[in-house]
């Protein structure tokens, strides 16, 4: 990880006004709400000593809502992969805490850590993460296969899964037999085959055009709304921020702006 926003891709919080943002302590920092799946309270993250020293993060405070899509936006080095790593469990933040699904995730042990990133948490990659020789209802499957799930159940959540991201009939292709954007659409179908409750996604559509990107943004909207989960999406497209349903803006490591945008 050796700058602030190039931490390693892995395999994004709710605007805190309204009646999402009652009962702030006296610190200013949201506290903790039922209908939360992520809070932070003055998060900070530095790299590094003395006078080489970077900080990534600045004191940032927020909540994500369950049931929300919520794009993270800044431009590059803003600290977006860097806040994205710290959610999804992947690092922990020097100062400040950080809770996901109330779970206190810095002081969870690391072992912890792993199990609630198994059972609670998954992750989109920005190149899409496939395995070349499995098919696309193999690639799928993978995470069914790591928790044991049995072989006809599995096998019903994958059509399950592929039928939703509209690639039913390409279950038998392989992965270079797949555009760009339906090799996204597999890789959001296996993130969310464990019936994940958070979506983590660090620019999922930074290789693809804009309206395939635009496709894949309305596709996890969507997935969100029938599977009932959070989705935390790392973007600095503004075409694909207008559909989500809140935006937190990152500056320097700082929040400046949370955006509610009012399609929840």
């Amino acid at each position: 990880m050796s700058t602030p926003d190039a931490a390693p891709h892995a395999p994004a919080g709710q605007a805190t006004t309204g009646p999402a943002t009652t009962g702030h302590p006296a610190s200013g920092h949201p506290a903790t709400e039922p209908s939360a799946m992520v809070t932070a309270r003055g998060v900070s993250r530095t790299f590094g000593s003395g006078h080489t020293a970077v900080q990534a993060l600045r004191d940032v405070s927020f909540t994500a809502r369950r049931g929300h899509l919520v794009a993270v936006c800044g431009r590059s080095g803003s600290g977006k992969t860097t806040l994205l790593n710290i959610i999804g469990g992947l690092d922990i933040p020097t100062s400040g805490q950080l809770e996901v699904a109330g779970h206190d995730m810095t002081t969870m042990p690391e072992r912890d850590r792993l199990a609630l990133r198994r059972s609670t948490v998954a992750f989109i990659f920005q190149s899409f993460g496939l395995i070349p020789m499995l098919s696309a209802a193999e690639n799928v499957g993978i995470p069914l296969r790591i928790t044991g799930t049995p072989p006809r159940a599995r096998e019903e959540r994958v059509a399950t899964m592929l039928a939703i991201v509209g690639l039913s009939e390409h279950a038998a292709h392989r992965p270079g037999e797949l555009s760009g954007g339906q090799q996204q659409r597999i890789a959001i179908a296996r993130a969310l085959a464990g019936r994940p409750a958070l979506l983590i996604a660090d620019e999922p559509t930074s290789q693809l055009d804009l309206e395939t990107g635009r496709q894949i943004m309305r596709l996890l909207l969507t997935v969100v709304r029938s599977e009932g989960l959070t989705a935390l999406v790392a973007t600095h497209d503004e075409a694909l921020i207008d559909l989500a349903d809140e935006v937190l803006r990152l500056e320097d490591g700082r929040v400046v702006a949370q955006e509610p945008r009012g399609q929840g």
